[in-house]
């Protein structure tokens, strides 16, 4: 086939005027440069070398190491109680009284029958003494002598007995008073005076201020990780700091077979004043600790999920893979695959994949792909209007381009202004200054 050169030059004309098209299109849609694609900003920073622990967190309730359930040794009406919630007791502290009257009869009865049975055995004693001398002399029957004996012994079982019941009428008269057993803190009353005391049925429960402890239920990984001995720290639920100090103390030897966890009892060695029984406390058991790792948070990673079908239990499996981009010249995001280690709240170690002088891309790294052109930006960028505004007004007002309200009062308008920003947030603070400085100028037009 031949072509002319008409046609060779017909052609290079239609190519020429497409590649202008395309120039023209490239420059007004904004691409510039030889990979036609416009730069994202991102905000950058830096691998941050920095201690990390490997924890286990559990929440869990603290409660006295010991707490004793009262309970009445005697039946009857509840007459007094002596203490209420809350109330520190000494051991042996009387706190309440069981109405008294029919075992103090009972005491009573129990004496006399004992003072009748001493009578009953000296008698008998006597008798039978006098019998045996007798029948060394051959004065008197054997019956004679078997049937002193028989009262005698009789006589001493009964004296037995009635000092047995003696000691129980005591017994129960003394329980008519309610004694803690322990030093404590009352935390629990069942009953009010005049209820039925019974045998059995709790009426205080104190608990014994030798000690403090929390309780937690782990799964299976967490749990054999945990070891006796192992430092803890406890922070209340609405509290940011470290409340109180601990060490595991105990830990159950087997799993429970209906939750599959396991009991790990920790022992306070130091608390602050927001520690008390009952409250929530999250435990925190630091497993393993690095003092100088890299760390990067977790915002910054990108997580890859692939789905692998495996052929043995022909089931769907997830494979999950993370990588960070890093910012190359400040012009080029590159992305690394990283291996990750001990993780703690929303920061993650690197073990490899990241150098210590990596900047790595913080913001904007979702729709990168590796080799992407990048602008790095300030935070600015990345604010939104508001926070441009504000920041904009205390910009102003910080260089003097604004008048200071403030400038225009007395003394004691002034101070009365400044404690009323003492509580006052940021935004609060700008807005009240305006409503100041509207004020002002309205009043400034009124006198013109």
């Amino acid at each position: 086939m031949k072509i002319s050169y008409l046609q060779i030059a017909v052609l290079s004309l239609l190519l020429i005027s497409c590649g202008n098209d395309n120039s023209n299109e490239n420059s007004r849609s904004g691409f510039s440069g030889f990979s036609g694609r416009q730069a994202t900003s991102v905000e950058t920073s830096e691998v941050e070398i920095d201690a990390i622990a490997d924890q286990v967190r559990s929440f869990g309730n603290v409660k006295a190491q010991n707490v004793i359930s009262v309970l009445p040794q005697v039946s009857n009406r509840i007459t007094e109680i002596y203490v209420d919630l809350g109330d520190t007791v000494r051991q042996g502290e009387a706190l309440a009284k069981i109405y008294d009257a029919t075992f103090r009869d009972q005491l009573s009865q129990a004496k006399s029958q004992l003072q009748q049975s001493q009578i009953a055995l000296r008698r008998d004693s006597s008798e039978y003494i006098r019998q045996q001398s007798l029948m060394e002399r051959d004065l008197t029957s054997e019956s004679a002598l078997d049937i002193a004996q028989a009262a005698y012994q009789s006589s001493r079982a009964q004296f037995e007995s009635a000092r047995s019941a003696l000691t129980q009428a005591q017994e129960d008269f003394n329980n008519t008073v309610v004694r803690s057993p322990v030093n404590g803190v009352v935390t629990s009353r069942a009953l009010e005076v005049g209820d039925l005391a019974t045998n059995g049925t709790e009426l205080f429960q104190v608990a014994s201020t030798n000690g403090y402890e929390s309780r937690i239920y782990l799964p299976v990984q967490d749990w054999r990780a945990v070891k006796i001995g192992q430092e803890v720290s406890l922070r209340v639920s609405n509290e940011s700091g470290v409340s109180a100090k601990g060490v595991v103390s105990r830990k159950s030897p087997q799993l429970d077979a209906t939750t599959g966890l396991g009991e790990v009892v920790i022992t306070l060695t130091s608390r602050g004043n927001s520690i008390y029984p009952g409250v929530l406390v999250e435990n925190i058991i630091n497993i393993t600790t690095k003092d100088r790792a890299m760390v990067v948070p977790r915002s910054a990673l990108v997580e890859q999920v692939e789905t692998v079908i495996n052929p043995e239990t022909n089931t769907i499996d997830l494979e999950r893979s993370y990588s960070v981009f890093v910012s190359r010249g400040d012009t080029v995001a590159e992305r690394r695959e990283l291996e990750l280690g001990i993780e703690q709240g929303d920061r993650i170690e690197v073990l490899s994949g990241l150098l210590p002088s990596d900047k790595i891309i913080v913001t904007g790294q979702s729709g990168l792909d590796d080799g992407a052109r990048i602008q790095v930006a300030s935070g600015e960028r990345f604010q939104t209007p508001q926070q441009r505004q504000l920041g904009n007004q205390e910009q102003n007002s910080a260089s003097g381009e604004r008048q200071n309200p403030l400038d225009n009062m007395s003394e004691a308008e002034r101070a009365e202004a400044r404690e009323k920003m003492q509580d006052m947030s940021r935004e609060e603070r700008m807005a009240y200054l305006r409503d100041l400085r509207q004020q002002q100028a309205d009043s400034t037009s009124n006198e013109q």
